[in-house]
């Protein structure tokens, strides 16, 4: 099969997205890759992959809380392998509980002892450089993240390393997002398009009080189901930042830069 592309631009690397963690946050970061892509038409797009089996991968916020041993960090790497054997040289994945070290280095070695040449882009390390760059001279950071995420300082680390302080909701209020996020009768996971009024509600009451009660410059929105339901760049004159728009925005810049738009444009 031979791909076409415009004779002034590069050859473009193949994305792979390892999806299903969930399926709607696999397809939000497709459509944040669309939507940030320059294209004429539809040669211009990048390559792209998205292997969204989410049966084949066990929870991850399960295992990072020691309620079951099985590591999905195989499972994962295992997708990540296949998609390398299928082309892709570039990788993210939109599912920030599955950066921790402890389920990222497993998966990464699986996908290592393929023996090929492949980027893995971190939504973690895309998002905090992103943030630093809005707040150059430091700041008050917003967090708001699955609790597994949070409990382990996946982004209050990364970000405390870069000069920024993270801001958490308060505990009830951490519990609360776990819920938007994840309860079967309300929560983003389970109702996604539409997103229910009450996920949504609860999100942004939490993003308000990180502005309103604890001064924050920046909401960081660290769970890629979040930006389902909040999907504003900016809430009481403060900006919000989307790690999954960033991710989108680093995997344009490693597969070919060139095809990355101004934001300007948009």
């Amino acid at each position: 099969m031979v791909q076409r592309f415009a004779d002034h631009l590069p050859v473009p690397r193949t994305i792979g997205i390892v999806g299903g963690l969930g399926p709607y946050a696999g397809y939000d970061l497709v459509r944040k890759i669309f939507r940030w892509t320059k294209a004429g038409r539809d040669q211009d797009h990048l390559p792209l992959m998205l292997h969204s089996f989410p049966g084949w991968i066990p929870e991850r916020p399960a295992y990072l809380l020691g309620q079951t041993k099985e590591n999905p960090g195989e499972d994962i790497g295992g997708i990540m392998a296949q998609l390398a054997r299928d082309g892709a040289t570039v990788i993210g994945m939109p599912c920030n509980t599955a950066h921790s070290p402890r389920i990222l280095n497993v998966a990464l070695e699986r996908q290592h002892q393929t023996g090929l040449d492949v980027t893995f882009v971190s939504i973690i390390e895309s998002a905090v450089k992103h943030v630093r760059e809005l707040c150059p001279n430091g700041g008050r950071i917003g967090l708001m993240g699955t609790v597994a995420t949070l409990q382990t300082r996946l982004y209050q680390d990364a970000l405390e390393k870069a000069g920024l302080e993270p801001v958490l909701p308060d505990d009830d209020e951490c519990a609360l997002v776990q819920r938007a996020i994840s309860d079967p009768e309300f929560g983003v996971k389970a109702f996604s398009d539409p997103v229910s009024s009450k996920a949504r509600q609860i999100l942004l009451d939490t993003a308000r009080r990180l502005v309103e009660k604890k001064h924050v410059s920046v909401i960081l929105l660290g769970c890629t189901e979040i930006p389902v339901a909040v999907t504003e760049s900016s809430l009481w004159d403060t900006p919000v930042v989307d790690a999954t728009s960033v991710l989108a925005r680093e995997l344009i810049r490693a597969s070919c830069p060139e095809r990355l738009k101004d934001p300007s444009t948009l």
